[in-house]
């Protein structure tokens, strides 16, 4: 029977703790090949949601499925699939890095001919051949989640489900670590939960969000920003005058109250430019666009423009519009019993 296309399915699952729901009703699915970024605040969800993807917890009502395996009716064959590498990276400390790798392969039931090769594959494909034979416990934490990498693809997994895989590495291991999760996105199936927005732009090819346990948005990154309307934008002029300095040089001050004095200008704000410049961050108290009033300005006031441009909303804005009531309200009432994020 061929391996299906779409490695996980979710279809509305819903976790519930006692009156707290912590998944509602979320439906998603991931292809092969696909890295996918899985987003929310503490308390949304995704904890839950990736235990539930694991085979550690059980649904309360809707179903998952990894390479078309329900998880609950089937978690053996579930475990056999996915590689997971938790936020807390579980490691036996006083074992060598090589004997604990070995371990997990004789866990993972890999037959015994195929171990050395594989350790050998994982210690190269993640950084840690040169120091294989040290005991875990000496390492550091960025070394401790590279072993903690390299167990979860020791048997080979189709999907590989990673918590924060990042944490604790220098930026040197943070660059290495992302190029490693896109080689394996070719041709496996990767989740991402991390809370480093940049992350997600720099590895994964689409994103989820979720916030108090819904999903809330699911598209590209840049398809995301770009859907976000910003108020901002971005004008530079030549504080000179202008060439030749036919034109009286620009007064800072005089600039920024003008701006400031447009309909529908909420703040002007001068930004550090280039020598014989003049740049403003202007915003909008609302979703006016106010690149027509600017540039009408600038000629009704012959100030030589070089730039104006509406700054394009980030990863970070989009995930905070959509996820503030959920931020909020777990900031006011605190951890909720029974609540994982």
């Amino acid at each position: 029977m061929p391996e299906p296309r779409e490695m996980i399915s979710v279809d509305h699952l819903t976790k519930r703790y006692g009156p707290h729901t912590a998944v509602n009703d979320i439906s998603f699915s991931v292809d092969k090949g696909q890295v996918l970024g899985f987003l929310g605040p503490n308390g949304a969800g995704k904890s839950t949601t990736m235990k539930i993807l694991t085979t550690f917890l059980s649904p309360t009502a809707g179903r998952a499925r990894i390479a078309g395996l329900d998880v609950w009716d089937h978690p053996l064959e579930v475990r056999r699939k996915i590689g997971y590498l938790p936020e807390d990276t579980p490691l036996y400390k006083d074992m060598a890095i090589a004997e604990y790798l070995a371990f997990v392969c004789e866990v993972r039931k890999l037959p015994r001919s195929s171990r050395k090769a594989a350790v050998r594959r994982v210690a190269e494909q993640c950084g840690i051949a040169d120091v294989a034979g040290k005991p875990i416990g000496s390492l550091s934490r960025g070394y401790r989640q590279r072993v903690g990498l390299a167990q979860a693809l020791v048997h080979e997994p189709d999907v590989l489900i990673l918590d924060e895989p990042t944490s604790g590495l220098d930026p040197n291991q943070i660059v290495e670590i992302r190029q490693l999760i896109r080689d394996i996105g070719r041709d496996k199936t990767v989740i991402l939960s991390t809370h480093i927005l940049p992350e997600v732009n720099a590895t994964c090819g689409r994103v989820i969000i979720i916030s108090d346990g819904r999903l809330v948005a699911d598209g590209k990154p840049d398809d995301l920003m770009a859907s976000e309307k910003t108020n901002r934008y971005r004008v530079l002029y030549a504080s000179d005058g202008g060439a030749g300095g036919a034109e009286a040089a620009l007064d800072e001050k005089v600039v920024q109250g003008k701006l400031a004095a447009l309909p529908g200008v909420k703040s002007a704000t001068r930004y550090d430019s280039e020598s014989k410049t003049l740049g403003f961050h202007v915003t909008s108290d609302g979703a006016t666009d106010l690149r027509r009033p600017l540039f009408q300005c600038a000629v009704d006031e012959k100030w030589p423009l070089l730039e104006l441009d509406r700054m394009e909303a980030s990863l970070e804005e989009v995930f905070r519009r959509l996820t503030r009531n959920d931020a909020d309200e777990n900031a006011a009432a605190g951890a909720k019993p029974g609540a994982s994020s």
